[in-house]
């Protein structure tokens, strides 16, 4: 069977080169028995091509089903699967087959595959090698002949990094892998099933079919679809309905379609973005707790340069540190020329009170020492986090970039 009569049989539209050579490889795939794996977003109508798999098949006359992975409870995913046993569990009051042995002779298509939980996971590929399971609660070993197609809308090798989904069955599925490409790379393909869907939708509610004019067509063909085909169908269904005019403009479609996806600018994805919420509420609460401890050091900064007089007395060497750090770090504080006598008599001052409380010099140290260990620990962190830019890296800390610049070359930081 050609390509064309594949897409006639199987209501596929489009043309593009992408397209076609994912049906051209479904077709040579399905005389075999190899496990295929199917790929591509969510609403690209990747359900079609077990189908077709299954249909150019010698299977053809043997059973076929398609199972959810996603909609099934991870509870009674192994049991849907593979059947079990009467009083295997609570509620279990009689045997059941699963899938794999009701399809027995036949293809079973496990879309949205990612979802499975990883014991059923082992099970799955016990299956692919030697085609055999056992029910739940049994230990009867039990053989199936059963073509495996799957199907999944996330990148799998992320998954398996992020230990969601075993490697050893990724392989045993992409035997052969199928990549079907999104709504917006398929250019001319979009108002080919815009003029079918508006066509069907028209024969459905019995009224004239939509049109596009030229201006509407470009809107069509530059917007990013991010449900792809499925996305599509629905926003002509609605317009079909909605409005009384059957020739439909630029504006009238915009209308339809979601601000926030017009733009066709890549969308830049960063993994370190998903931090574990627990270390950035920490970071955050540390950032806070310093943010409250600055502004009351400000407070009292502010309180010394309106008096001008003297130092609070509370005040003793250790503030008169902090103030002085202050003074230096902080860069939306304007000191006037005139100030600066009185701010370097205060600080003189502070530094040689006339009676000043015993320091021990060892808890000095320790202390000094383990603020600037965490300082560090922040502005190393917040320099990876921010890939080595400074300007985020010193908004993330609530400090100014001058002071982060003196800070990474006082601390000697790479």
């Amino acid at each position: 069977m050609d390509l064309q009569a594949i897409k006639q049989r199987f209501g596929i539209i489009g043309n593009s080169a992408e397209l076609e050579r994912a049906i051209y490889t479904a077709r040579q795939v399905a005389p075999t028995d190899i496990t295929v794996l199917i790929t591509g977003e969510s609403g690209v109508g990747k359900e079609v091509f077990p189908q077709i798999i299954h249909h150019l098949s010698s299977r053809k006359h043997g059973p076929y089903i398609a199972v959810n992975c996603g909609a099934i409870p991870e509870g009674t995913i192994e049991s849907e699967l593979f059947g079990h046993e009467k009083g295997a569990f609570t509620g279990a009051t009689d045997t059941r087959k699963g899938y794999f042995e009701v399809v027995n002779g036949g293809t079973i298509f496990l879309d949205e595959v990612a979802e499975l939980p990883l014991s059923t996971q082992v099970r799955l590929l016990r299956v692919l090698e030697s085609g055999e399971f056992m029910r739940v609660g049994s230990s009867k070993m039990v053989k199936t002949d059963v073509r495996v197609v799957a199907a999944s809308n996330v990148s799998m090798l992320e998954a398996i990094e992020e230990g969601k989904f075993r490697q050893d069955l990724f392989y045993r599925l992409s035997t052969v892998p199928i990549h079907v490409p999104p709504l917006k790379d398929r250019g001319e393909d979009i108002f080919l099933l815009f003029r079918k869907f508006a066509a069907d939708f028209a024969e459905k509610y019995r009224m004239p079919p939509l049109r596009l004019t030229e201006e509407a067509q470009e809107v069509l063909k530059k917007y990013r679809w991010p449900g792809n085909v499925r996305q599509l169908k629905n926003i002509t269904e609605q317009i079909s309905i909605i409005e009384k005019e059957r020739e439909i403009t630029a504006e009238m479609l915009r209308r339809y379609l979601p601000e926030d996806s017009m733009s066709q600018l890549p969308v830049l994805y960063n993994k370190k973005q998903q931090e574990t919420y627990s270390d950035r509420d920490l970071l955050y609460k540390v950032l806070f707790d310093m943010k409250k401890d600055i502004s009351d050091l400000k407070r009292v900064v502010v309180e010394i340069m309106k008096e001008g007089d003297g130092v609070p007395s509370n005040l003793g060497k250790n503030d008169s540190k902090l103030v002085k750090e202050y003074y230096d770090n902080i860069h939306d504080y304007d000191i006037d020329e005139s100030k600066q006598e009185e701010y370097d008599s205060n600080i003189s001052l502070m530094e040689n009170p006339a009676e000043e409380e015993p320091i021990h010099e060892s808890e000095v140290l320790e202390e000094s020492l383990s603020l600037e260990k965490k300082e560090i620990d922040f502005i190393k962190k917040a320099l990876e986090k921010h890939k080595g830019k400074r300007k985020d890296a010193a908004k993330d800390l609530g400090i100014s970039e001058r002071t982060l610049y003196r800070k990474i070359k006082e601390y000697n930081i790479n």
